[in-house]
């Protein structure tokens, strides 16, 4: 996988987990906001989550969970998505949004270094906060051996 797919899936992950309000912060504060179409949605739907027992067993499926979706159209040409874990359209046509807008070279540095670095500190906060918070419950479980068999 290329190095601008990665950064592109890593900025539509900080933008799936973003808070809507963040989100909706960021819109707000742009100085010039685009002109955009809304291509698809936002619409909401089910996918079917998989799993697998001890990440390494056979796949399950463990269960369906919501989701919205949608693509937006800059001006430029430039197509945005998003794909939002819930219910919320407007978190998803932001996302989409700032998808688009983090793909021109003019203005995706920028959002870059405003936006995205400060969500994805902010998500890594957050997960070592929870870790901190769940180690001390954590239990080992071994299986003793007897000597004679």
């Amino acid at each position: 996988m290329s190095t601008e797919e990665t950064t592109r899936q890593e900025w539509m992950a900080a933008l799936a987990l973003a808070p809507e309000v963040r989100l909706r912060e960021a819109w707000d504060s742009l100085d010039a906001q685009p002109r955009y179409k809304l291509v698809r949605g936002p619409e909401t739907g089910l996918v079917m989550v998989r799993a697998r027992t001890g990440n390494n067993g056979e796949r399950f499926n463990l269960g369906e969970m919501s989701v919205t979706r949608c693509t937006v159209a800059l001006d430029h040409g430039v197509m945005g998505h998003a794909f939002i874990g819930g219910l919320c359209h407007e978190h998803a046509r932001l996302a989409a949004v700032f998808d688009a807008l983090l793909q021109l070279p003019e203005r995706g540095e920028e959002l870059c270094r405003t936006l995205i670095d400060p969500l994805q500190r902010e998500r890594q906060t957050h997960l070592a906060r929870r870790q901190d918070e769940v180690h001390p419950s954590r239990v080992d479980f071994f299986t003793l051996v007897r000597g004679d068999e």
